[in-house]
C-alpha cells in the first residue's frame, strides 16, 4: 500500500511538472509573438507621427490620424536628444499627477526594456520614442508562475488528503486489530485465571502456579495496553526515573548476561504526565530493539536530564546502528530490518508518545556498526 501511494505522488508531482513546462514554453512562445506585435505597432506609430510633422498642409492625413489615436494599450515616453521628457501616452495619469518622478522611473524601465525609435524632427534634431509591455503581455508572461503556484497548491492540498486519509485507514486498522487482540485474549485468561485458583489449592503445584502466575499477569499487562490503543489515555504525575528503572530491571532479567544496563540521571525524582501502561510499552519496545541491535552483547545506557520545561530520555545501544536513508523510515507502519515482526513496535511507540503524551520520538543519533540513541521528549 505504502509503495502504491509513493507511486500515485510521484506520478501526480510529474504530471504537474510537465503541465508546467508545456505551459511555460507554449506561454513564452506567445509572448515573443505578441512582443513583435507591439514592436511593429509602435514602428507604424512613429512612422504617423513623422508624416504628420513632415506633411504638406494640403496632405490626407486620416489614416496617420488613426493609427497614432488608435494606440490605446502600449506606453510610450517621447524625449528630446537631451533625454528631457516631452510627451507620454497610455500611462497612469493619477500616478503621473501625484509622483513626480514617475516618469522617470518609467522612462528608465523602458530603456532596460527596449532600443528607442528615432524620429527626425527637423534637419537638425530627433525625438526618441521609448516603449515599454502592455498589460496584456505582463499578464501573458506573468500567467505560467500564477499557473505554478495555483498547482503547487492543487498538489500539496492533494497529497495532504491522500495522505489524512491513509493515516485515518491505518489509524482504522490499528485500533481495530488492538481492540480484538484484547477482546481475544480476555476469554483465555479468565479461563486460566480460574485454573491458577485450582493449582493453588494443591501444594505440590503451589510453585509452579506462582510461575505460571506472573505469565498470567504479563498477559493481562499486554491486553491492557492494547485496549487502550484508540482510546483517550488518563494521564498521571508519575517520577519517570522510577518508572524507566522498573521497566529496565524488567528487561535486564530476560537480556543476556554480555549486555550491560546503565542508568543515568542528576535527580532520582524527575515528574511527568504520563499513562504508565503505555509509557512502559513504549520503554520496553526501544529496549528490546535494542537488545535485537546489539545480538547478545554490548551496552545499553539510558540517559535521563531534566530541563525547565520538559524532559529528556535518550536509549542509546552499541549495536548495528541504522543508516541514514532508513532512520526516518522506520517510524512507519510495516516497515521492519527484521525478518520476523510486523513493523509496528516503533510506529505504535511514536504514535502514544505524540499523540497521548503531545511529546515527540526521533532517533537522535546512529552511526552504523557503532550504535543507535533515541530520544523521547516530554513535557513535565
Amino acid at each position: 500500500m505504502f509503495r502504491q501511494f509513493t507511486g500515485w505522488k510521484i506520478s501526480l508531482i510529474a504530471v504537474a511538472v510537465a503541465i508546467i513546462v508545456t505551459t511555460i514554453w507554449f506561454v513564452n512562445n506567445l509572448s515573443e509573438k505578441i512582443q513583435e506585435e507591439e514592436t511593429k505597432k509602435v514602428a507604424t506609430w512613429v512612422e504617423a507621427n513623422r508624416e504628420l510633422l513632415q506633411a504638406s498642409p494640403d496632405a490626407n492625413l486620416n489614416l496617420a490620424v488613426e493609427i497614432v489615436t488608435t494606440n490605446t494599450t502600449i506606453p510610450l515616453i517621447l524625449t528630446d536628444e537631451q533625454g528631457h521628457i516631452i510627451d507620454h501616452r497610455n500611462l497612469d495619469s493619477q500616478l503621473v499627477v501625484r509622483d513626480t518622478a514617475y516618469l522617470e522611473r518609467q522612462l528608465e524601465n523602458f530603456r532596460q526594456q527596449h532600443p528607442p525609435f528615432i524620429m527626425a524632427v527637423d534637419s537638425h534634431s530627433n525625438n526618441y520614442i521609448y516603449y515599454g509591455d502592455s498589460v496584456i503581455l505582463r499578464q501573458v508572461r506573468y500567467y505560467p508562475y500564477i499557473q505554478l503556484i495555483v498547482v503547487a497548491l492543487f498538489i500539496g492540498l492533494t497529497l495532504f488528503a491522500l495522505s489524512s486519509t491513509n493515516r485515518a485507514v491505518q489509524n482504522q486498522v490499528w485500533v481495530g486489530m488492538a481492540k480484538e487482540t484484547a477482546h481475544q485474549l480476555g476469554t483465555p485468561l479468565s479461563s486460566m485465571e480460574a485454573w491458577l485458583e485450582i493449582l493453588k489449592e494443591n501444594e505440590e503445584a503451589r510453585v509452579i502456579a506462582g510461575e505460571l502466575g506472573k505469565d498470567v499477569d504479563r498477559l493481562k499487562l499486554i491486553t491492557d495496553r492494547f485496549s487502550k490503543i484508540g482510546s483517550v489515555p488518563s494521564l498521571e504525575e508519575r517520577n519517570v526515573v522510577e518508572q524507566v528503572a522498573a521497566m529496565m530491571a524488567y528487561i535486564k532479567k530476560r537480556a543476556p548476561q554480555k549486555v550491560n544496563f546503565t542508568l543515568q540521571t542528576a535527580e532520582q525524582e524527575l515528574s511527568a504526565m504520563i499513562s504508565p501502561t503505555l509509557f512502559d510499552w513504549v520503554i520496553e519496545n526501544l529496549l528490546k530493539n535494542a537488545l535485537d541491535a546489539m545480538e547478545g552483547k554490548g551496552e545499553i545506557q539510558v540517559l535521563i536530564e531534566n530541563h525547565p520545561a520538559h524532559l529528556t530520555i535518550d536509549i542509546t545501544d552499541t549495536g548495528k546502528g541504522i543508516p541514514a536513508r532508513l532512520q526516518e523510515k522506520i517510524f512507519r507502519p510495516g516497515f521492519s530490518t527484521k525478518k520476523r515482526g510486523w513493523g509496528l513496535g516503533l510506529s505504535l511507540a511514536r504514535r502514544i508518545i505524540q499523540d497521548y503524551h503531545k511529546g515527540r520520538l526521533t532517533v537522535k543519533w546512529s552511526e552504523q556498526n557503532k550504535g543507535t540513541t533515541f530520544r523521547i521528549w516530554l513535557r513535565k
